[in-house]
């Protein structure tokens, strides 16, 4: 089975590289576009700014890709959001893939960006198969798509908010699965099984 990691401007590739290979997992890093389209599984990862993301998406086309896979895609973080429709962070039209537009968390008590353990609630993906009930992943945010009709887990931090959505092959994650223990492990492992 061959993975592709999709390779962009975007920080936490490392994280992404070790933990595939703590499960045993193969991978390729690459913004070629035949490898891509040939993958057996996509992860597109993130850590950083939307709109200079997504510019470099543009600049090597892999905007138009992306969207156009039929295999399965996973994204976390920035890579979740850039699969909405556009993120408020530098009002960032991104790749529409989820009919959803990100915001930012709304001033508060609490600090922005929300970093750190939370829990997930309302478990609706066969990515969460044999999670434990309302695991606990790690976030480092300050923007978040809000619940929606693509929601398959969510959490709060000031508010309620999609920490995963899902539509047809693409799923995503706001958290970071793989620095999440054996809960985001356990949505690695299960992301590698899809048919």
């Amino acid at each position: 089975m061959k993975t592709v990691i999709i390779k962009y401007n975007a920080g936490n590739v490392q994280s992404v590289m070790y933990a595939l290979e703590r499960i045993g997992a193969g991978y390729l890093w690459t913004d070629d576009e035949q490898e891509i389209r040939t993958a057996d599984r996509v992860i597109f990862p993130g850590v950083g700014e939307a709109s200079t993301a997504m510019a470099y998406l543009r600049d090597k086309g892999l905007d138009r890709i992306i969207p156009t896979l039929k295999q399965p895609v996973l994204g976390t973080c920035v890579g979740m959001q850039l699969l909405c429709r556009s993120s408020e962070e530098n009002n960032t039209t991104a790749m529409g893939i989820f009919p959803v537009d990100v915001k930012r968390f709304p001033a508060g008590d609490q600090k922005v960006p929300h970093v750190g353990w939370n829990n997930l609630t309302n478990l609706r993906s066969e990515l969460t198969a044999g999670m434990s009930d309302n695991p606990y992943v790690y976030f480092v945010h300050s923007y978040a798509a809000p619940v929606c009709a693509y929601t398959v887990a969510t959490c709060e931090y000031m508010v309620p908010f999609s920490a995963m959505l899902q539509k047809d092959n693409f799923y995503a994650a706001q958290f970071h699965a793989e620095i999440s223990g054996k809960e985001g492990q356990q949505i690695l492992e299960n992301f590698l099984k899809l048919s």
